[in-house]
């Protein structure tokens, strides 16, 4: 899986190609309703840090620096001239990005403000495991059985994953995101995925690839994304809240409510876009679909955010 997404000419880092944008479909790309939202949530972590003279904002796996550009457009002029946003990517800087950011391939160390990753988790590698023992997989991506399971990997699998059969061990992941977040020393760390908890998950795993947007089978030989559902509970630090995409965008303004039927009368434009903008936030929002995503929300040295209807402390 490393050698697939990240190695020469992996799916990830290969020059020229379209980028994520170019295989599948994400909240960033669906709507710039979600870079405004991330930039309310910037805001309200800007005013409990006290308007610090400078703002980090960090977007890990940060694709083509899209939602950056987004947040940074949505942002008040007196606000986005505070801020230091930071592009962490493995592939190579976009020709036409904003010279504001930041293009680096690890969070830089001692930040204040907020750190975000949207939809990198999933593509952080991982191993697969099948009753007690590792799978094994060819660049064709036939598969077979592997050696016994280290300690550790057994251990987590018996805390997170129990029960026996296929699973994917999110070890990799809960490092991954401690390592990310613990750069922050003040502020919020979110991370946003495909997610699934101890009471739910998934008995054959969720191991796929995508391409072209559309779902294949995971073959790692770099033609395709190859990810996996995230165990966001598991990844969670202290403090730390669990809340789906469409509660915590609910709680950030985004709405796919219909505008008013008499705005079509009074003033047909307005109608029209806000009729669009319906639209997209119910996208994002869709119970069935990106509303369903999980958003891990981890404060440091800073309250957590209130998030009405939250599912609770992980």
């Amino acid at each position: 899986m490393e050698a697939a997404l990240y190695g020469p000419d992996g799916f990830y880092v290969r020059p020229g190609g379209p980028g994520p944008a170019g295989h599948f479909r994400t909240s960033v790309h669906a709507s710039p309703l979600y870079a405004a939202a991330v930039a309310r949530l910037l805001c309200r972590v800007d005013a409990e840090l006290g308007h610090p003279a400078g703002l980090d904002l960090v977007d890990v796996g940060a694709g083509r620096g899209e939602l950056l550009a987004g947040v940074l457009a949505a942002l008040e002029p007196q606000t986005a001239a505070r801020v230091r946003p930071y592009a962490v990517e493995r592939a190579e800087r976009p020709a036409g990005l904003d010279p504001r950011i930041r293009w680096v391939a690890t969070p830089p160390e001692g930040t204040t403000g907020l750190l975000f990753a949207n939809e990198w988790l999933d593509n952080v590698p991982l191993d697969v495991s099948e009753d007690g023992r590792y799978v094994l997989v060819a660049p064709d991506g036939t598969e077979s059985a592997g050696g016994p399971l280290e300690g550790a990997d057994r251990a987590w699998l018996e805390r997170w994953w129990p029960g026996g059969g296929r699973a994917e061990i999110g070890r990799a992941r809960d490092e991954a995101w401690a390592s990310a977040a613990g750069t922050l020393e003040r502020g919020l760390a979110v991370a946003v995925d495909y997610a699934h908890t101890r009471g739910a998950r998934p008995p054959y795993g969720t191991l796929t690839g995508f391409r072209g947007g559309r779902e294949v089978p995971p073959v790692p030989d770099g033609s395709c994304d190859v990810t996996a559902h995230v165990a966001l509970d598991s990844c969670a630090g202290p403090g730390a809240v669990l809340l789906t995409q469409r509660e915590a965008l609910a709680a950030l303004g985004v709405s796919g409510a219909r505008p008013p039927l008499a705005l079509a009368s009074t003033d047909p434009l307005a109608y029209v876009r806000a009729l669009s903008s319906a639209g997209e936030a119910a996208e994002l929002t869709d119970r069935a679909g990106l509303g369903a995503f999980g958003w891990l929300v981890q404060p440091a040295g800073i309250p957590a955010p209130a998030w009405p209807g939250a599912a609770g402390r992980a």
